[in-house]
């Protein structure tokens, strides 16, 4: 299935139905007696998360949607039937923004959760609702209101705890293939991965982490170079960046200056997504020359107070110890935030 992360639709709430006017017919009442009914109220346009849902694709093409109108009021002191609720299903972790204000209506992050885009139309009132001593047989009606329009952007970025980093081809999908259940697509060539790939990865007793590889983050990315600010905004729902960097003699590349560059690029995106917590992973040292590098950069970073870890995707080497690190690191966060909130004791 095509990944689409991002649509905008037009929704459209259903009008309110008319009041009725109407009069019963019995002897000794004036006129019959008013028994208008009210109007239906309309529909409205809510949108729900649903667990299977991995795309926006559905939204690519149909770009309206309308809820029902509600029926208007009839005699006998019928009322008309609301409208029913157009619900539009999407993914885990869409976010609901106003194209006009640029605003952000709501975050969907949990399974089920709803979230109503524009209600619908009030019902009008029918004559029985006009009824005074002045007035003991109203020939007056309410219309129903108009239902409400509105333009939104649907985005969906990737709910993940964990983020691997990382320029093309340092090994982000042989990793997460390796330590998870994942399949992802592995190609020796630039942007082989054009999508964020997901995988669960299970540790200790019955507990896992959700890791997601990001793909296109180079230099210039914020402004939209390689696959650029499309995949930047998904390393936002992360806790924990992997950074992986790459050892291998004949890539060409400079471990530490793609290290630097990275963080450029996320500063460059947002502050927030910069103090990210990170574990810095050296790459590739199943080759001998890599091995040997791996000092060297490992005591560059170890200046700026970075620790690394080694390893090789290809042969799993250091994988277990990677996995290990990354749970515990999960745990200090989820521990920080709690003492961190205002209704801890």
């Amino acid at each position: 299935m095509q990944f689409i992360d991002e649509a905008k639709i037009t929704v459209i709430s259903g009008n309110g139905g008319d009041g009725c006017v109407s009069f019963r017919r019995e002897k000794f009442v004036p006129k019959g007696g008013p028994n208008g009914g009210d109007g239906g109220k309309g529909g409205d346009v809510v949108v729900i998360t649903v667990a299977n849902m991995s795309s926006l694709l559905d939204y690519r093409y149909k770009k309206e949607y309308r809820a029902p109108n509600g029926q208007p009021g009839r005699g006998k002191g019928q009322h008309g039937k609301s409208g029913s609720d157009l619900v539009i299903p999407v993914p885990l972790g869409t976010v609901v923004m106003s194209c006009e204000s640029g605003e952000t209506l709501a975050d969907l992050t949990e399974n089920g959760q709803r979230f109503t885009v524009v209600g619908g139309g009030r019902g009008g009132r029918g004559n029985s609702r006009f009824v005074s001593p002045t007035n003991r047989a109203p020939r007056e009606a309410e219309a129903g209101r108009s239902g409400l329009q509105r333009e939104v952007k649907l985005e969906l970025k990737v709910l993940a705890d964990v983020g691997i980093l990382g320029f093309p081809n340092v090994g982000k999908s042989t990793l997460i293939s390796r330590i998870s259940a994942a399949k992802p697509k592995i190609s020796n060539y630039p942007f082989t991965t054009l999508v964020p790939n997901l995988g669960v990865v299970s540790y200790g007793d019955h507990q896992s982490f959700v890791i997601a590889d990001i793909p296109g983050i180079i230099e210039g990315a914020h402004k939209g170079l390689g696959l650029g600010v499309q995949f930047l905004k998904h390393v936002e729902r992360t806790r924990l960046l992997v950074h992986m960097l790459d050892l291998d003699p004949m890539s060409g590349r400079d471990p530490v200056e793609d290290f630097d560059k990275i963080n450029s690029e996320l500063s460059e995106y947002s502050e927030s997504l910069a103090k990210k917590p990170q574990l810095v992973v050296l790459n590739k040292i199943d080759i001998a020359e890599a091995r040997e590098k791996s000092v060297k950069i490992a005591n560059q970073l170890k200046e700026r107070n970075i620790d690394t870890f080694n390893m090789s995707a290809v042969t799993g080497e250091g994988s277990r110890q990677l996995v290990h690190s990354i749970a515990e690191k999960l745990n200090i966060i989820t521990e920080d935030s709690h003492n961190q909130s205002p209704y801890a004791e």
